[in-house]
Parts: structure tokens; C-alpha cells; sequence
């Protein structure tokens, strides 16, 4: 009879331990049965909440260090060491390594949203197993309801596939002039889904991270200030090749304060005549700078070539056209 009675109250197919001694203590089938629910499932339900409140922290605390290590080691030794070999590698080190904190940030605050997701998912499918829910129909219909959504969101699904690799690799951070899908501008924010750029005009465009095919960074590392001026020709083309790289040195000098160094990471190079036009020879300057720093290099040193070259007498031709005029035939 007290077989029975337990059976009864605390099921044949494993029974719990605590119904099963709360019998054994009352021999009363209803208290052993609400034990169950009132002892039993919500001390393991608590357990579950435990477990998976654990998981998740340690997961976010590795992704924490992981983050961290990005930080502090934002590329492999042995490319660090090949970089520093070149000319500016230890700017380019350098300038990698201010990225390396925007970087670390985004990728960690993407993988721990995505960990909590993941956890408690399945927490919640394991507690709703507790309370002895059949959870093949729930999960058949989010199959049937996932597999509709993904047919409706295509392009949604794309946009967060698109922007975790784009955070992933790198290809551009908060802060960057980029140039994508026809719109340049200084990226203002970045989620999974848009890019939002903000244009020189002021306009702020919203671009779906899923349309972007190919994407141009004006910004990243290092970047390069080209300057094409130009003389006539009757001007002695290596004097004014020499004043271009006096006028470019002593920019650079004047950049660099106190051992502080400026916009310009590498000494300027003339490298000669770029064109022979109709009316003027174009000769060109480049040099390498801080990322985002091309364009104020630029006018700069437009203004200080300008100075020079009316100091030296050397002309920047307008644009000239040779008339021949001939009378009519009488």
C-alpha cells in the first residue's frame, strides 16, 4: 500500500528524492506531491539560474581578457618586427596600436551580447523542461516561425553577418573618413546593422552593413598627403623641386616639437614631374601623415608653396591659350 501511495504521489519513472522522503516522513501522498513543486523544482530551477548566471560571467570575463589582449598586442610579433624594419614602422606600430582600443571595444561588446543570448536561451528551454513542458512543439514552431523570418529578413540577417566581419577585420572604426557606396564622410557610429556617416556637408547617412560591396578607409594607420603644383615652363623645374622639399622638410621640423611628434610621421619626398600640360608642368609631393591628417597637411603646405614661390620668383601659371590670327585672303 505504501508503494503504491508513493507511486502515486511522486510518479514511477523516476521519482524525486525529496517527494519520496517527505512520504516516507508523512506517509501523506498530497504534502509528498506538493513537495515537488513547492521543494523540489524551484530549488533545481535555482540551480539552473545559478549555473547559467556562472557560465555567462565567465564567458564575459574571458572575452574580457581576450579584449584586453587585443589591446595591448594589437598585431603579431613577428609582423610588429617586419613593420619596424621599414621606413615608419614604428609610427605604423603606433598608430595601430590607438586603433587597437576601438577595436577591442566593439568586437567585446558584440561577442558578450551574443554569449548572454546564446546562455540564457537555452536557460530558459531548460527551465520550461522543469516544469515538465514539451518543448518539441515550441521547438518545431520557432523552427517553422525562424524559417519565415529568415525568408522575410534576408537582408536584415545580411546586415549582422556583413557588420561582424566588417568589426572583426577591422575594415574601419569610429572616427575614420571612409568612402562607401558613393558617400564619404566620418563614421559617427557602428552597430551590427548601419554604419552611420556624417558628410562634410552635414548630412548623416544611415548605410546597411549587408549593401556595403567595397569600401574605402582615407584613415587607417597612416595616410598620404598629395600635392600637385604647378610651374611654367620656362621655370628651372630643379630649383623648384629643391623648394617643395625645403619648403616640405621644414613643415616637418616645425611639426615636430620637443620630440613630439606631428601630423607628418616621414620625411617628404618629392618625386618629380607628375604632368606635362597645356599650359603649366606638374610636379608632385607626397608625404606620409597621422591617419585623417591628409587634408590639413595639404592646405598647408599649398599655402607655405605658394609664399615660396612668389618669394622665388618662380610663376604658377593660369591656364594660357596661343591665338594665331590671320587675315582674310583679299
Amino acid at each position: 500500500m505504501q508503494a503504491s501511495g508513493e507511486i502515486l504521489a511522486c510518479g514511477l519513472d523516476d521519482p524525486s528524492r525529496v517527494c519520496t522522503t517527505i512520504y516516507e516522513w508523512t506517509g501523506n501522498g498530497t504534502v509528498a506531491g506538493l513537495s515537488e513543486w513547492v521543494i523540489d523544482r524551484p530549488v533545481r530551477v535555482l540551480l539552473i539560474l545559478c549555473l547559467a548566471w556562472f557560465v555567462n560571467r565567465i564567458a564575459r570575463r574571458s572575452i574580457g581578457v581576450l579584449s584586453e589582449g587585443i589591446r595591448m598586442q594589437p598585431s603579431h610579433p613577428r609582423l610588429r618586427a617586419l613593420r619596424a624594419l621599414g621606413p615608419g614602422g614604428n609610427d605604423m606600430n603606433r598608430a595601430e596600436a590607438d586603433r587597437a582600443p576601438a577595436r577591442a571595444e566593439a568586437i567585446e561588446s558584440v561577442l558578450k551580447s551574443l554569449v548572454s543570448v546564446v546562455v540564457f536561451s537555452v536557460t530558459i528551454l531548460l527551465v520550461l523542461g522543469e516544469f515538465d513542458i514539451n518543448l518539441a512543439p515550441l521547438l518545431a514552431g520557432a523552427g517553422v516561425v525562424g524559417i519565415a523570418i529568415g525568408f522575410g529578413a534576408q537582408s536584415v540577417v545580411g546586415d549582422f553577418l556583413s557588420g561582424t566581419f566588417m568589426l572583426l577585420e577591422d575594415q574601419y572604426g569610429i572616427g575614420d573618413v571612409i568612402e562607401v557606396e558613393g558617400v564619404t564622410g566620418e563614421v559617427e557610429n557602428i552597430s551590427l546593422r548601419t554604419t552611420k556617416l556624417r558628410d562634410l556637408s552635414g548630412t548623416v547617412w544611415h548605410v546597411p552593413n549587408g549593401t556595403i560591396r567595397k569600401v574605402g578607409n582615407h584613415s587607417q594607420l597612416w595616410s598620404n598627403a598629395v600635392v600637385d603644383i604647378g610651374v611654367s615652363y620656362e621655370s628651372d623645374l630643379r630649383e623648384a623641386m629643391q623648394l617643395m622639399d625645403d619648403v616640405a622638410d621644414k613643415y616637418w621640423q616645425d611639426t615636430h616639437v620637443d620630440g613630439i611628434v606631428g601630423d607628418i610621421i616621414e620625411d617628404p619626398v618629392v618625386l618629380g614631374v607628375q604632368e606635362l600640360g597645356d599650359s603649366a608642368i606638374t610636379l608632385r609631393l607626397v608625404v606620409k601623415t597621422d591617419p585623417s591628417a591628409q587634408w590639413r597637411v595639404q592646405r598647408e603646405l599649398r599655402l607655405r608653396l605658394k609664399e615660396s614661390f612668389d618669394d622665388a620668383s618662380i610663376e604658377i601659371p593660369y591656364p594660357q591659350r596661343t591665338v594665331h590670327h590671320r587675315p582674310a585672303p583679299s
